[in-house]
């Protein structure tokens, strides 16, 4: 049974764009809701063959869609565009709750259902088309991405990871270690706050307020994460576990990531042009092992969100994903 929809709302992004709040029932911290986030331009993509290409994005950990350059682009290929703020961040996070907190990544498959639905609805009531559908997300919502995909087989055209989190930095040596150690604490008291080191140089790297370019929401994204709790981590654990196992996603997926990546706990102005979150040589490695038809592109000069990047950086960028998606999504 379709569920009711409340009203599409203007966004917090201004011109063009709006967000639509999808119920998804109650847990322990009471409503949980996620938001849906359209863009309309005023020229709108043209169907082929009854259908609309429909991209979906997901933003990664203590993080939000504000990326307003992203949807744009769609729009330009001819695609519809959305975005998920997921349940308990963003435009989700509601008081009283513990931010980003899930204890099990398939809880968000009710979140992407639901944007799915919502999605279909709102392109036939505007195009009276269907729907061709690309997930696009980045780092921890590329990790939950790549596993939906898989457990939901014939349900995409297309994926693209824009430096998916999908290995624990260091080695798989280190998250069995890791998580033998978390566990007794994750199981009994899975909201417990781990003290784990925050630096903050990837906010300092990407906010306009220090040395990055946009405007960000420090609620929202803030400069030292939100906090990081026992079952959150275990949760993302197990998903790094499944990939190392191996995936079968048997869609085009696309991997995004910078050429190097400058991890440490004091500043290098390195960060500034390098992926300071995640080591993406052994992203590269994992993301191998998520189907049969995987394609990397690697780019100098990039953050860890590629689409971040300083300008002639993501102008290189967004030229891969035009070509890519030629290839796979949108053909011209």
């Amino acid at each position: 049974m379709r569920r009711e929809h409340p009203t599409w709302k203007p966004d917090v992004l201004g011109d063009g764009f709006r967000s639509l709040t999808l119920e998804l029932g109650e847990d322990d911290e009471g409503p949980v809701v996620a938001t849906l986030v359209s863009y309309c331009p005023p020229v709108p993509p043209v169907p082929a063959g009854g259908k609309i290409d429909a991209v979906l994005y997901l933003h990664g950990w203590s993080d939000y869609f504000f990326q307003a350059d992203l949807a744009r682009f769609w729009a330009a290929q001819g695609a519809a565009f959305y975005a998920l703020d997921l349940r308990k961040y963003g435009r989700s996070l509601r008081p009283g709750q513990s931010e980003g907190y899930v204890s099990d990544l398939a809880e968000y498959d009710a979140d992407i259902e639901a944007a799915l639905e919502a999605m279909e609805a709102d392109i036939q009531a505007r195009f009276g088309a269907g729907m061709r559908t690309t997930l696009m997300a980045h780092s921890t919502g590329g990790l939950v991405a790549a596993l939906w995909a898989d457990r939901f087989p014939g349900r995409l055209q297309a994926l693209i990871l824009n430096s998916p989190w999908l290995e624990l930095s260091g080695s798989s040596m280190l998250r069995f270690a890791t998580n033998g150690l978390l566990e007794p604490v994750a199981r009994r008291r899975p909201r417990t706050r781990l003290r784990i080191p925050e630096f903050g140089f990837y906010f300092r790297s990407i906010s306009s307020a220090m040395d990055g370019e946009w405007d960000v929401d420090p609620l929202w994204r803030p400069p030292f994460s939100f906090p990081v709790r026992a079952g959150w981590l275990r949760a993302v654990l197990a998903g790094h576990a499944r990939v190392a196992r191996g995936l079968d996603i048997r869609v085009p997926v696309l991997l995004l990531a910078s050429a190097a990546s400058t991890i440490s706990p004091t500043w290098n102005p390195l960060m500034l042009r390098t992926d300071s979150v995640l080591d993406v040589n052994l992203m590269v490695q994992r993301g191998v092992l998520l189907g049969p038809e995987i394609t990397v592109y690697r780019f100098d000069g990039a953050l860890h969100d590629t689409l971040l990047s300083a300008l002639p950086v993501r102008t290189r960028v967004y030229e891969g994903i035009q070509r890519w998606s030629r290839a796979f999504i949108i053909p011209r």
